[in-house]
């Protein structure tokens, strides 16, 4: 790991990256346990895939900007590391597959030379915070939402207060009423407003998908811009406390606005207040401006175009005009979000010589090429289509969302690409009108958990399997109808309808837009249309499609395989892991005053402060857990701890459990009381150490 120390100039990072390589090797040798250690590589971005010995490794993408040179460094990674595919998600992250546990490090240092991170990609954290990719351009915003974002993610990266979440917490932006970030999806969502001249946005909290989509609430009409940071650490805080962390299902953010309530939950930020690390964070919009001349001082070459109808239907279809005048962003569809290191290279040299060298991923798995000159859109038609990157239907119909599925997740239970692919292939040979339809929206998912967010789509799909009467398993489809995005924070979440064999989904399909073809009313748009009929008319004509009775062989075959289907899930790691082994968490407690120290020594008094916190919630949970007791919250063990062992004499404190570690609530952040919280946590650490061994010395009497 030494020449981490000498190629990357940020101390931060490295000591990261080297503790990473640390961690594996403790991990190697059996000095670290399995379940520690994988909330500490999903913390950095390390997932396991379904195949055994190798990992997934997400690159963390904020709001999917990506220039020229940050794209080669991840081709430069894939080639070395992976295979060369390069997958887009649905949060504008780039993942790469089938990587060794020990090469991370490295890999992680090489993407880093291009400010590119992996940490938090993954685990119980704040994952990739996403916007809408039109920010910046879209003629409609109000402003460019960008710099927010990006100061969100900056702030939030490595912050002590979303480590070790009971789950994973997700945030978007969006730049217009549109609402294309889809906020009421989200732990926290914010729409862009303009409130008598000052800049702020509309907050969606507790929204998410899953097995229990929940529409988020409209927590504020408007906050101005300054807000932002301190309103998202409140709400992080109070995750962190009071959400749930032993079942795991229920740990999300929006079980705990269902259990508190939504003026409970505004209450608790009240509470919160004076703890804060600011109460006012102003966010500059300095170097995020867009420099036209970068743009206007490129030559244009010239080019032979021959396909001039070609060259008109892609630009009708995939081009569109930003509210700078004159300049375009092109659309690129990418199938199902994998695309090879090849074509990537190629792309990054056309942005860097062409373009103003920047690109953003979007949440439907496409790129989105910004800031082109009228000129030049010949020349970017005849280089995309050398690269096959010009496929009609950007953001349409036909450009269907899917996650992995079974061919690398651990979750999956169907096949996700497997079945798009044929369906894209239907919508493109027997409907082409809905090549450029951007009002109908279909979504694929593998399992219930929605990567691809199936349950919001106007046509959606989640893998599922059905069994005969002879109890046999074919991989199946559950079809589900009705969802979309309404705007401005509102939304809809789709109805299941039925379930079917997966290879009678493209005969599915048919059925469902022959028959709004047939049927729609004047003007009716899909959703109209669904209202209208209402679930049972659908569930009553798909419903033959149903029957188990006649599968033929080819049934029990899924879609993009060769060989009979065999159900397998294993244990998912998206939302990280419940750590409860006793010597574990009193080992992380040591961690924690540790770094608690070292962000006191940087003058860090928040960052040591919650650190300190940490550490006395661990000890206390290690102990609990120790004596059979359940530990779902972090409130939970402050009061329990006090019962447990404080109130019986097992444990002397000079006060309560609940007094000490609430001092957090009513202190402000400071070198004064960063010191005295963390000599609490260390004098707390020494006892209930104290007391653990005494327990282990007289069990073994």
């Amino acid at each position: 790991m030494q020449s981490f120390r000498t190629e990357i100039e940020n101390p931060v990072v490295e000591r990261d990256i080297i503790e990473l390589e640390k961690k594996i090797r403790l991990f190697r040798e059996g000095k670290v346990d399995e379940e520690r250690f994988r909330s500490l590589r999903l913390a950095r971005g390390v997932y396991g895939q379904r195949q055994e010995g190798v990992q997934m490794v997400r690159i963390k993408l904020p709001y999917g900007k990506v220039t020229g040179n940050q794209l080669l460094r991840i081709c430069d990674v894939s080639d070395e590391y992976s295979r060369g595919r390069l997958h887009i998600t649905t949060r504008q992250d780039i993942q790469i597959h089938y990587v060794s546990l020990d090469r991370t490090p490295e890999l992680w240092a090489e993407l880093e030379q291009s400010d590119v991170t992996i940490r938090e990609a993954c685990g119980n954290t704040v994952r990739n915070i996403t916007a809408s990719p039109e920010a910046g351009v879209d003629p409609n915003e109000p402003f460019d939402v960008t710099p927010y974002a990006h100061a969100a993610f900056q702030f939030f990266l490595r912050n002590p207060i979303c480590q070790e979440m009971g789950r994973k917490f997700k945030m978007s932006f969006s730049s217009t009423d549109k609402d294309s970030a889809l906020s009421y999806i989200h732990d926290l969502g914010f729409i862009a407003k303009v409130k008598d001249g000052q800049k702020g946005f509309k907050v969606m909290l507790g929204g998410g998908l899953g097995s229990q989509p929940r529409h988020a609430d409209l927590m504020y009409e408007f906050i101005p811009t300054d807000q932002i940071i301190p309103l998202i650490e409140s709400v992080l805080r109070i995750f962190d406390r009071h959400g749930e962390r032993a079942k795991r299902l229920k740990a999300r953010m929006k079980f705990l606005l269902k259990d508190v309530g939504l003026d409970g939950f505004l209450q608790l930020i009240e509470e919160e207040k004076l703890a804060l690390s600011y109460h006012s964070y102003p966010i500059s919009e300095e170097g995020f401006e867009f420099d036209r001349s970068v743009v206007d001082s490129i030559s244009v070459p010239k080019v032979d175009l021959k396909d001039v109808d070609g060259y008109e239907k892609w630009r009708n279809s995939n081009v569109y005009q930003q509210k700078q005048e004159g300049l375009f962003s092109i659309g690129i569809k990418v199938r199902l979000g994998d695309f090879y290191t090849d074509k990537a290279r190629k792309l990054a040299s056309l942005i860097q010589r062409y373009a103003a060298d920047e690109l953003r991923l979007t949440l439907r798995q496409d790129i989105l090429i910004r800031h082109v000159k009228a000129d030049l859109l010949p020349l970017f038609y005849l280089e995309l289509k050398e690269l096959g990157f010009t496929d009609l239907g950007y953001n349409s119909t036909a450009d269907i969302t899917a996650c992995p599925g079974t061919d690398t997740c651990n979750l999956g239970i169907a096949s996700s690409t497997g079945i798009a692919e044929v369906l894209e292939k239907v919508l493109e040979e027997e409907y082409p009108q809905y090549r450029d339809n951007r009002e109908v929206a279909i979504k694929i998912s593998g399992c219930m958990n929605a990567c691809g967010q199936h349950n919001m789509a106007h046509i959606g799909f989640q893998g599922m399997s059905i069994r005969t009467k002879e109890k046999l398993v074919a991989p199946a489809l559950q079809i589900l109808l009705g969802g979309g995005v309404v705007g401005n924070g509102e939304g809809r979440f789709a109805d299941k309808v039925i379930k079917i064999p997966s290879k009678r989904g493209p005969q599915a399909l048919r059925l469902i837009l022959d028959d709004y073809q047939q049927h729609k009313e004047n003007g009716e748009d899909f959703l109209a249309y669904y209202d209208r009929k209402e679930q049972m008319y659908f569930y009553d004509f798909l419903k033959p499609l149903s029957d188990t009775d006649n599968l033929n062989e080819d049934d029990f075959v899924d879609w993009g395989h060769d060989k009979a289907y065999v159900q397998e899930v294993g244990v998912g790691e998206c939302a990280g892991v419940v750590i409860d082994l006793v010597a574990t968490l009193l080992f992380e407690s040591e961690e924690k005053i540790e770094k608690a120290q070292f962000s006191l020594e940087e003058k860090k008094w928040a960052d040591s402060i919650y650190q300190s916190y940490t550490s006395l919630i661990n000890t206390a949970k290690a102990l609990l857990i120790g004596e059979n007791k359940k530990t779902n919250t972090q409130a939970g063990i402050i009061n329990q701890f006090d019962e447990v062992f404080v109130a019986p004499g097992k444990i002397s404190l000079n006060t309560t459990f609940h007094d000490l570690v609430y001092q957090i609530k009513i202190n402000k952040p400071s070198e004064t009381f960063a010191k005295s919280f963390l000599e609490d946590a260390q004098a707390f650490y020494k006892k209930a150490d104290a007391f653990r061994r005494l327990e282990l010395a007289n069990a073994d009497k």
